[in-house]
């Protein structure tokens, strides 16, 4: 089945960087969804509405390819590429991290911005508690009993865990399946007339 686990945080953490009296608060949150990482920028922003710079990164997806990030004003490519390359370098995915600026009246230059936006994000990571986590979800499998040995090959096959079994009017089956064999089992399963249901 290969490797079925990434690295994530648990929970928000968060750190303060200053530098020539400009504040940077950095915020690490655990995220499934951009809707969620969207959730959360909006309500950093209500709360520290006088902050200056509001940037952004994020990473999705079991293999992390899902990247979404923002400069917010800020010089392009100076600070949430900073922020992304911190995330990467501790080789975590699931994670929104956004650094506020209070802007203390003097620039720092690129050079300047990037070490801080870099150090800011260092900071909340190194503050906040990693696990490797279970790529993970739940499938709820509906189908005739004419079709038992085949479903059930199929599990084997690909070695599911089975949650449960159902004997009702149809069988039904409840297994957990890493995201990396969904679209694979799925395409096998319909050849098969199987309802399915993902549960998580």
């Amino acid at each position: 089945m290969g490797n079925s686990t990434f690295k994530t945080i648990i929970k928000p953490s968060s750190a303060v960087f200053k530098d020539r009296r400009s504040v940077f608060y950095a915020f690490a949150y655990p995220i499934k969804t951009k809707d969620e990482a969207d959730e959360i920028r909006k309500n950093l922003r209500k709360e520290y509405y006088d902050a200056r710079h509001y940037v952004y990164a994020l990473r999705l997806g079991f293999e992390g390819d899902v990247v979404q990030l923002s400069d917010d004003k800020e010089p392009h490519n100076s600070s949430a590429p900073a922020v992304l390359s911190q995330i990467k370098s501790f080789g975590l995915t699931n994670i929104l991290i956004v650094v506020i600026r209070y802007f203390g009246g003097k620039k720092l230059g690129i050079s300047g911005l990037i070490n801080a936006y870099k150090t800011a994000s260092k900071m909340a990571i190194e503050n906040a508690e990693m696990i490797k986590a279970e790529d993970k979800r739940v499938m709820l499998l509906e189908f005739d009993y004419a079709n038992l040995n085949s479903v059930m090959g199929i599990i084997s096959k690909n070695k599911l865990n089975v949650l449960k079994i159902e004997n009702k009017e149809r069988c039904i089956v409840k297994i957990d399946i890493t995201q990396k064999l969904t679209q694979n089992v799925l395409n096998k399963l319909k050849l098969l007339n199987v309802d399915v249901k993902l549960l998580d």
